[in-house]
């Protein structure tokens, strides 16, 4: 019995992630713009803040297209989300990318080193690059 209880709670793990992958895929397919894009890119990437579901009711609208992401829904709700210092800071910089609010670049010192990368990423991304090189010259 211990056996099927587990394999009926992994199987509903799957199908959620599933589901959470493919509400992404959409989101980054209904971008309108390189901004959205690179916003919703990052994330999709960072994961944790679209996992938030206050998060998900503010930035998500349905359309005849299908789930997009409306990134107006999120301006001035910031603190009432639920969010951590580190998943706010991420947030603002993500919101600032598209045109909403004031969040100055010193923001990136409140990420940690996986949300760091993701940022810079989604920034080279509105630069027309995916790439990047971190490392120490000699």
């Amino acid at each position: 019995m211990i056996n099927s209880e587990t394999e009926i709670m992994t199987t509903d793990v799957d199908s959620d992630d599933a589901e959470f992958k493919g509400l992404c895929e959409q989101l980054v397919r209904t971008a309108t713009s390189p901004l959205e894009r690179a916003a919703v890119q990052a994330l999709v990437e960072e994961r944790t803040i679209l996992e938030v579901t206050a998060v998900r009711y503010a930035l998500i609208v349905d359309t005849d297209h299908g789930p997009t992401a409306r990134f107006e829904g999120l301006s001035g709700c910031q603190y009432t989300l639920g969010l951590d210092e580190g998943q706010r800071s991420f947030l603002g910089l993500v919101l600032s990318m598209v045109g909403i609010g004031l969040t100055t670049i010193a923001a990136v010192q409140d990420l940690d080193e996986r949300r760091l990368p993701i940022i810079l990423r989604a920034f080279l991304r509105l630069a027309g690059n995916d790439t990047i090189a971190v490392g120490t010259r000699m």
